[in-house]
């Protein structure tokens, strides 16, 4: 399926007949991104009673047609990847994100309440740090740039890392609460260029 783009989704709240992927499946998503219940009335009054919102289908029929055929999708993202460069001290900087994914006691990260000697069973895997410089490169992109710059990496940081962390037993069952304060953290403590 070379064009195909894969999302998941599930509760925060019922879990009791769900079950969490392994720490290896959910390394294999590019992002997790939280989604909030909108809080504009006007979005909230359409989601309740414009039907389309209601079916899929109908909801689909409303984007404007492809601006370019979906087959080149692949040639475009490859482009981007390898048009927009990293500079050596860019480079550092992300290897010190990645870094204190794996020893954030190296790099003085703490959290209230969490014994952060036994917090990280493991950090940010190889690919982890990857799909972070594919992201970073689209939002350089994005912004018009053909460089990295360090507000790219942060911008996307906590969505391509968050899940990435593997936590020990203990902590796991806090992952939500700790994770995101940890990629917080972790960008407060390492100095950008």
């Amino acid at each position: 399926f070379p064009h195909m783009l894969m999302f998941a989704d599930r509760n925060r709240v019922e879990k009791e007949e769900t079950f969490e992927i392994s720490s290896a499946a959910r390394d294999r998503f590019s992002m997790e991104l939280l989604i909030e219940t909108p809080t504009e009335v006007d979005t909230q009054r359409a989601l309740m009673f414009d039907t389309a919102y209601h079916d899929v289908d109908r909801l689909i029929e409303r984007v404007t047609p492809a601006i370019f055929n979906y087959t080149e999708l692949n040639t475009i993202a490859a482009t981007i990847q390898d048009s927009i460069k990293a500079s050596e001290t860019l480079q550092r900087y992300a290897l010190d994100l990645w870094r204190a994914t794996r020893d954030p006691g190296e790099f003085g990260i703490t959290i209230s309440g969490v014994n952060m000697k036994e917090l990280i069973q493991a950090g940010a895997s190889p690919r982890g740090m990857a799909m972070l410089m594919r992201a970073a490169r689209v939002a350089a992109w994005l912004a018009g740039r053909d460089f990295l710059t360090p507000e790219d990496l942060q911008a996307v940081y906590s969505e391509t890392m968050a899940h990435r962390i593997f936590f020990s037993p203990l902590y796991e069952l806090r992952r939500s609460e700790i994770s995101r304060e940890f990629m917080t953290h972790i960008l407060n403590r390492i100095s950008a260029p």
